[in-house]
């Protein structure tokens, strides 16, 4: 299957006083180094969605998408614009404040998406669902498109409306 990883690094990193959380170091690396090294190959093509710091981000040398929507609109504004530059029929999203995220985390996503035929895969630990780690179908553009054009901004509000799987990662 074609994938287009979405690295969300668009926000303002309010939770951590207005640090570019990409930035931030993890063991000698900025975190989005490392995400970038375990997504890279699970994924066909890698764009980075930011709305600051752009030069710093293209100097990883990935494509950089920024939000069409104003006023750091979150994650979905992130989704939609990476979706409607992507280049494959699936794209995944994870943030770029993950350095951890899971080697196999495509393939687990693409496995609940295909065995349930839904729209959207998402990971969840627990009972905690983790609406930014989501693999989902290119051909929801139009809806995501609808959705905000309706003032829509939150992710898991605009995923109850599809078919979902949350995919067990505990």
């Amino acid at each position: 299957m074609s994938i287009s990883g979405i690295v969300l690094a668009g926000g303002r990193g309010s939770r951590m006083g207005g640090v570019d959380k990409g930035w931030v170091d993890f063991l000698g690396k900025p975190m989005i180094g490392h995400v970038i090294q375990r997504l890279k190959p699970q994924v066909d093509e890698i764009l980075i969605n930011a709305n600051r710091e752009l030069e710093r981000y293209s100097a990883l040398g990935y494509p950089v998408v920024t939000d069409e929507i104003e006023d750091f609109a979150g994650p979905l504004a992130g989704l939609h614009k990476g979706m409607s530059m992507a280049r494959h029929p699936y794209v995944i999203t994870v943030p770029c404040d993950s350095p951890l995220l899971p080697l196999n985390l495509v393939g687990r996503l693409m496995n609940g998406l295909i065995e349930r035929d839904a729209d959207l895969a998402v990971a969840k630990t627990g009972q905690q669902a983790h609406p930014v780690f989501c693999l989902c179908r290119r051909t929801l553009l139009p809806h995501l498109d609808r959705f905000l054009k309706d003032g829509g901004r939150k992710i898991d509000a605009w995923y109850s409306t599809l078919e979902v799987i949350e995919v067990s990662f505990n």
